[in-house]
């Protein structure tokens, strides 16, 4: 008896880290994830003040929930400029 081809099954999406959630402003919905200072490693740029977020510094990442890229256009925030943010005109 010949074979049947067989469907693997659909991998499951895995559920949103617990500290990772969604959040909407005027702007769209952006998925935002608190990082711990002891899993940030790099430096990296804020784009709401221009300053380094040096390694070891507690910061939020957050990309468009909107964009088909998601996260591969993350940007990493100090907290405060991302709550603030809103508040914030254009430089």
């Amino acid at each position: 008896m010949g074979r049947k081809n067989r469907r693997r099954p659909e991998p499951e999406r895995s559920a949103p880290q617990s500290n990772q959630q969604i959040e909407s402003h005027p702007d769209g919905d952006w998925i935002v994830r608190s990082l711990t200072g002891s899993s940030a490693t790099k430096t990296y740029r804020c784009p709401g003040c221009d300053q380094e977020i040096r390694p070891a510094t507690p910061h939020i990442v957050a990309w468009s929930a909107d964009d088909p890229k998601g996260a591969e256009e993350r940007r990493h925030w100090h907290t405060p400029c991302w709550k603030a943010r809103d508040r914030r005109g254009p430089r």
